[in-house]
């Protein structure tokens, strides 16, 4: 008989009913594992591979675990010669673990009767000792004893020594482990002794070891003895998930309630419809790396490239007058700037945006139309390379003015940008002008709206190089879109220095069109008749019919 796992001694408690997870004590008094019907379609197809590897990409709740622990109940109760076996099952939580040893003690209250007695719920230390290093931990661990002498034991975390583990593993969300190749290499390692390998997840990530694992075995490199069975949440519901539901609530299933029940469940995605196909329907997304396919930025660049103005300068340039520097700047705006400005659009709001920087990176600035169906236009981006604090100022001072219906910006607020942010606050207004941390929390709330963006086909961007490289460093950390830090140190020109810096710009200007002010106008200064410049302000004053503090292109 094949071993079993011992728990140390003095450390075996009873799991009572009430400590198991709701969706396991929900299972209504008269349910019946055996009975016809219990299973869906889909459930029945999973638990009758036979293979040695059966690998499941699943939509959530679709019932995988549900159906694979009642089949692994079966084998723990059946005798050695009818093909009984020891099971264990590994969750990503402790939560799963005892969601599943309490499916399997459900189970059991019908399967004993016919098949023998059968233990409590027990919790007890699990010894796992790493072979590599020797070491012995302690893992939190629940098992169900059946008469046949084999045990079904749900472990709380992945162990060292997966491979000890001989018998049939189950291993569930295996895609959110935290070490998901290094489970998939040990589980596999386990058939030179026999059993089974049943490896249920939902997606994370194209790049996720798990969505390779399923891609090498249907290539066949696991051979003959290995297969993918992928459930989706439709794939559920055509197979009567939502009567299920009904039935397990002691509520009555009708049309309009499941039109109902699932359109619910589908808009409860919002605007992460990449994250909803993930989910539900099993499709992977991009995962860690690029978050943007280069279809969806190449689709995005239909504007002219003369929209983007660059200024970059040399160490020295610091070290000139602060009349000089300013009289330069004056001439480039008049130069390179202003023929930009003065293709926006009057008729239509602005909003502008700005990822700072000083000296190795790119700082950007951009203005952004907002046209009609709130399509996102950015139609004006000045790049500046180590440009002083000053000229920065003065540069984007000088545009942010003659933006017109202007309702308001985002600013990088982080580190050295702070100053820059506060004393554009203090020229425009503290609510006119959001000064943005960026960090993980921000990142992780604004940066899959401006994705979804350019999923959507809402965002015009001008045709240039290196605003599409930027948008490249979008990758996944830990879950969260964000803007890759690491950069190529091998490359000298400063050009070619670039930090995503315009894509910082891009998520911040779909920040500010997310949080707008009333607007404010720009009139250009009129030609003025001789002999208007002799006139005092107050004379001046009485003679427009505006208010000068509304209109700052004065």
């Amino acid at each position: 008989m094949a071993s079993t796992v011992q728990p140390l001694s003095s450390t075996v408690r009873i799991v009572e009913w009430d400590d198991l997870p709701a969706r396991v004590r929900e299972i209504p008094a008269g349910f019946n594992p055996l009975d016809e019907g219990v299973l869906m379609a889909h459930q029945r197809e999973v638990v009758k591979l036979q293979r040695s590897i059966v690998a499941v990409p699943k939509g959530r709740r679709t019932g995988i675990t549900f159906a694979v622990m009642l089949r692994k109940t079966l084998v723990a109760a059946a005798s050695k010669v009818a093909g009984g076996d020891n099971v264990y099952y590994i969750g990503d939580t402790r939560e799963k673990g005892l969601e599943a040893i309490g499916y399997v003690a459900k189970f059991a209250q019908i399967i004993a009767r016919a098949q023998g007695s059968v233990s409590d719920i027990e919790e007890f230390l699990f010894e796992d000792q790493d072979p590599e290093t020797g070491k012995t931990k302690h893992i939190t661990a629940y098992r169900i004893r059946f008469a046949s002498g084999f045990q079904v034991c749900a472990l709380s975390s992945r162990p060292a020594n997966i491979r000890g583990l001989q018998g049939h593993v189950v291993i569930d969300e295996a895609a959110f482990h935290p070490d998901v190749q290094g489970v998939l290499d040990a589980a596999t390692a386990l058939l030179i002794w026999g059993g089974q390998i049943t490896v249920i997840s939902s997606h994370n990530g194209k790049n996720n070891p798990f969505a390779q694992f399923c891609r090498d075995i249907e290539a066949g490199r696991y051979g003959d003895d290995a297969a993918v069975y992928t459930v989706t949440f439709d794939d559920a519901v055509a197979n009567g998930l939502y009567e299920r539901v009904c039935w397990m609530k002691g509520e009555e299933a009708t049309a309009e309630g499941k039109k109902k029940w699932y359109a619910k469940i589908r808009n409860g995605y919002g605007v992460r419809k990449a994250a909803m196909r993930e989910e539900l329907d099993a499709i992977p997304r991009d995962g860690s790396g690029v978050r943007l396919p280069g279809v969806w930025v190449d689709r995005a660049m239909v504007l002219p490239e003369t929209l983007v103005v660059r200024l970059a300068l040399n160490d020295d340039f610091v070290k000139k007058d602060m009349e000089e520097r300013k009289s330069w700047v004056d001439d480039w705006i008049k130069r390179e700037l202003d023929p930009v400005l003065a293709t926006l659009d009057p008729s239509v709001r602005h909003v502008f945006s700005q990822d700072y920087a000083r000296h190795r990176d790119f700082s950007c600035w951009g203005g952004h139309a907002l046209t009609l169906g709130l399509r996102r236009q950015c139609r004006v981006v000045i790049e500046m390379h180590k440009v002083p604090f000053a000229q920065q100022k003065q540069i984007t001072h000088y545009a942010i003015r003659r933006l017109p219906n202007r309702c308001g910006g985002a600013m990088d607020a982080t580190g050295s940008g702070e100053a820059l942010a506060e004393v554009t606050a203090d020229e425009f207004g503290h609510e006119h002008v959001h000064q943005v941390k960026l960090n993980r929390a921000w990142y992780s709330t604004w940066m899959p709206k401006f994705l979804q963006g350019f999923e959507d086909g809402m965002l015009d961007l001008p045709k240039d190089a290196n605003m599409a490289q930027d948008l490249t460093a979008i990758e996944d950390v830990e879950g969260v879109p964000m803007v890759s830090k690491l950069r190529r140190d091998d490359l000298k020109d400063p050009e070619l220095q670039r930090h995503g810096d315009s894509a910082v710009m891009l998520a911040l200007g779909w920040f500010a069109t997310l949080n707008l002010h009333a607007p404010i106008g720009y009139i250009a200064v009129p030609t003025h008749p001789r002999g208007f410049d002799n006139m005092q302000a107050g004379d001046m004053r009485e003679d427009l019919d505006f208010p000068l503090i509304e209109h700052e292109g004065w």
